[in-house]
């Protein structure tokens, strides 16, 4: 896959690279990439929330807040959930088997004629909307 597209992040990849999973190092250079600006990361502030209340629930408010500083820091670019996405992600979420979160993702991917990178299986629903890189281990 070429480096100079846009892709939307959803919590399962921001996770994956957090807890340097093997299937980080794709995320690590799109990340490379993004801050040398050959191509450009996306995280709907719906998903920024679902990454907070996993990570409290898992390991207190300390650690989400931590989380928050490090993907702020991070060249990634948060948007917002104007009218316009909550309209098309809740069209989305009635008509696919995915959750309302992960809807945001794939209206951001379709605003924005982005990839969603991803290794949630709930995003082969939508396979025929969009364009989905699957996050794998490989080697």
């Amino acid at each position: 896959m070429v480096d100079t597209a846009t892709f939307v992040l959803d919590s399962f990849a921001i996770l994956a690279y957090l807890q340097d999973e093997p299937v980080a190092s794709r995320v690590e250079k799109l990340l490379e990439n993004a801050h040398k600006g050959k191509n450009r990361l996306l995280l709907s502030i719906i998903n920024l929330g679902e990454l907070l209340y996993i990570t409290e629930r898992r390991g207190g408010i300390a650690r989400a807040q931590d989380m928050l500083a490090l993907i702020r820091q991070l060249p990634i670019d948060i948007l917002p959930a104007d009218e316009q996405t909550v309209l098309a992600a809740a069209h989305i979420k009635a008509n696919h088997a995915i959750s309302y979160a992960d809807s945001f993702v794939v209206a951001i991917a379709i605003q924005e004629d982005a990839v969603i990178l991803t290794g949630d299986a709930e995003f082969q629903s939508v396979e025929a909307l969009v364009q989905v890189e699957w996050l794998e281990i490989t080697g």
